[in-house]
């Protein structure tokens, strides 16, 4: 399992088109993929989960990945996180 904390630095933070973005850069990987901010743990995966954390620029997460996958995995989605 591995796990980073990144800062949203997306201009707008995860609104609707980044968070699709988001869930397309996840599922091109086999490991389960978590967002978790403070009390909510989310699969990166699902557009639906991920449209539920509204996530502003600025704020840290924890990327959480766990698979055959897991490194590549967990560096894409603090990449594309922290991108501005």
């Amino acid at each position: 399992m591995t796990k980073r904390e990144v800062e949203i630095k997306l201009e707008n933070g995860l609104e609707a088109r980044p968070v699709a973005l988001l869930v397309q850069t996840a599922s091109q990987f086999d490991s389960s993929i978590y967002i978790e901010s403070e009390n909510s743990k989310v699969n990166a995966k699902s557009i639906m989960g991920m449209m539920t954390l509204v996530l502003p620029a600025g704020e840290k997460v924890v990327v959480t990945a766990d698979g055959k996958d897991e490194d590549q995995a967990a560096e894409a989605i603090a990449k594309y996180l922290s991108d501005k």
